[in-house]
């Protein structure tokens, strides 16, 4: 019986543990910091806002962060079954193919897109498309599009009207446009991994479940994992793999020893691998254009709060992958945080800039596993970063004034021509305005940190199955990402590789 720990139940760890435990020949305890029983707080599956994603909930780790100088953030991530498939916005869409090569090229041919569009078939139960070649009908993750309602279909029109296409499935590699954005959500339930993937093995006698468990660092053998330190004691076993995160599982790599010597070495920690963990992360910098309401805009009766986006190049028309995305909130983004707002509040356009250059750093602070990790995001450093999210702006400001959107919208709320028309005063407002859409990769990346498979480099009996062994941020929001990875890694595991 070979005994495996998954440290992390989120979206890859909840994925990886529901595979892991269908062999009968492999014990695996699950460990997860946050609630594990199943049980949510409403809020919190509720799909037509993101409460949970308030820095302070009692189901998120909150992360002090800075995105760029002068510009601190709070940073929430998961700390429940399910992870931060429970808290975000419950856009479930697939990573481009372009992406996939660029994951091929660091870690072989399991990840290339045709290779893992079986497994993308395998995660889905499309209830739109059903099954076809591009989609699957029976997985455990439910995935639909959703009617937006009037303020929807004013952005689809105001986007054709500029000479942007159609894309009606997101998750089909048609050329980029605007189209319904793909979710996990039925019912009005945001179906979080959690309820996809551990739910329905939960009674399965090779699994255990610790929930309320925090893991402070790897425990090892010489250069061998051989379990994990927690907050309630030690747990032994053959393998571990760290499911944790972006920020979680760089932070327990760094604190058992794998990491870059020197920064190490100084905080008195014995390295067991020098490797590049945390040195080069990639996010998805992104930007709320406000604008006022001309009245009260009716809510479309689908409680989904990101209905439809616009993917386009910088250029301002749709490339292969389109490198920004203009993502509608249809509904006030102070309502869909806190759960109320005014009427007449403002509506917000997200612009997200898809394929950043810019990387950022995460390191220790202490030594301490408790004390959080320093995360420098480092964005608008890049000029080509700055120059595609100007576009970003600007075509969402034409799109607000172009046909049946322009009649519902009364104007920009804090942005004018004198910041639209000079690249210097747009980037001040960028800089004041500057936010993050949490989707950070890279920290422990493929090539790098680990092999194709997740094995982390130079030590035994410990891997990486999350976002942070992605060498790039994906060109969508990785939720979808981060279940492949967990399948894939998974496959190689029972494969024995």
């Amino acid at each position: 019986m070979t005994r495996t720990i998954v440290v992390g139940g989120g979206a890859a760890g909840s994925a990886l543990t529901a595979r892991l435990s269908d062999d009968p020949d492999r014990e695996v305890t699950l460990i997860e910091a946050g609630r594990a029983d199943g049980v949510y707080p409403p809020e919190l599956l509720d799909a037509s806002g993101i409460r949970g994603a308030m820095p302070g909930h009692p189901a998120t780790w909150t992360y002090e962060a800075l995105l760029a100088r002068g510009r601190p953030y709070a940073v929430a991530r998961g700390r429940i079954l399910g992870g931060s498939t429970t808290i975000n916005g419950g856009y479930f869409v697939r990573a481009r193919r372009g992406d996939h090569d660029i994951w091929a090229d660091a870690g072989g041919p399991r990840w290339s897109y045709d290779a893992c569009l079986p497994i993308w078939r395998a995660i889905e139960a499309d209830a739109d498309f059903g099954a076809t070649a591009l989609h699957g009908a029976a997985g455990p993750v439910p995935v639909r599009r959703h009617d937006g309602g009037l303020l929807a279909a004013a952005f689809t029109e105001a986007a054709t009207a500029r000479g942007h296409p159609l894309e009606p499935d997101k998750n089909g590699e048609q050329p980029a446009g605007v189209g319904p954005v793909p979710s996990n959500v039925r019912g009005g339930v945001r179906v979080n991994t959690g309820l996809a993937y551990i739910e329905p093995v939960r009674g399965r006698t090779n699994l255990r479940i610790l929930g309320s468990t925090t893991v402070a660092r790897i425990r090892w053998r010489g250069a061998r994992a051989v379990g994990v330190e927690t907050d309630v004691g030690g747990v032994d076993a053959d393998e571990v793999v760290l499911c944790a995160g972006a920020i979680g599982s760089a932070r327990i790599l760094l604190s058992s020893g794998v990491g870059p010597q020197r920064p190490l070495s100084t905080l008195g920690i014995a390295v067991r691998a020098d490797l590049p963990v945390g040195t080069a992360f990639a996010d998805h910098p992104d930007i709320a254009v406000a604008w006022r309401p001309r009245g009260v805009i009716p809510d479309s009766a689908d409680p989904f709060p990101f209905p439809v986006a616009l993917h386009l190049d910088a250029a301002g028309r749709g490339g292969a992958d389109g490198d920004l995305e203009l993502l509608l909130a249809a509904r006030p983004l102070d309502q869909l945080l806190t759960g109320s707002a005014a009427p007449d509040a403002d509506r917000q356009v997200i612009v997200g800039l898809q394929a950043p250059r810019g990387r950022g750093e995460l390191s220790l602070r202490s030594a301490d596993p408790t004390t959080s990790p320093r995360v420098a995001y480092r964005y608008l450093e890049e000029a080509s970063d700055r120059d595609r999210l100007r576009s970003g702006i600007r075509e969402t400001a034409a799109l607000l004034q172009t046909g049946a959107l322009g009649e519902v919208c009364a104007g920009l709320s804090d942005l004018g021509d004198a910041q639209l028309q000079s690249d210097g005063a747009l980037d001040d407002w960028m800089h004041a305005h500057l936010g993050t859409a949490i989707h950070m990769c890279a920290t422990a990346p493929i090539g790098d940190v680990v092999d194709g498979a997740g094995r982390v480099l130079g030590v035994e009996g410990l891997r990486v199955a999350d976002t942070s062994i992605l060498p790039s941020v994906p060109s969508r929001g990785p939720a979808a990402s981060a279940v492949l990875v967990g399948e894939v890694v998974a496959r190689a595991m029972r494969a024995g590789d």
